[in-house]
């Protein structure tokens, strides 16, 4: 997996980069990253100051999240909850997808089932 941080009026330390990296690797277990993006910024003139943006490239659709909030802290922890969410409503899914095609009945198919 490759990981690119940016830092936008945001130092960049070994503590933040190192915190930010565990973040992203802990997902892994769940869903296979080939990228992932991470932009961490502060903007004084808006409220709340801090912002995270995420993007992870993946074999299917890409996943995105965006968060902000008073502290670094809080906005990339709002991120990974969100992050979480997507990932576990996207196994839901696929598991909802294939149950319904094992509950279909043997000798018809959906499209001809609606056509009639």
């Amino acid at each position: 997996m490759k990981l690119t941080l940016q830092h936008f009026c945001v130092r960049s330390t070994d503590q933040l980069d190192g915190w930010v990296e565990n973040g992203i690797l802990s997902l892994q277990e769940r869903l296979q990253i080939d990228e992932a993006n991470v932009r961490l910024e502060c903007c004084f003139q808006t409220s709340p100051p801090y912002a995270v943006r995420v993007h992870l490239v993946t074999p299917g659709p890409d996943v995105f999240a965006e968060g902000r909030d008073h502290t670094l802290r809080a906005a990339f922890e709002k991120v990974m909850a969100e992050l979480q969410g997507k990932i576990t409503g996207r196994a839901t899914k696929r598991l909802q997808r294939l149950r319904s095609r094992l509950n279909a009945p043997a000798g018809r198919s959906r499209s001809s089932a609606r056509s009639r």
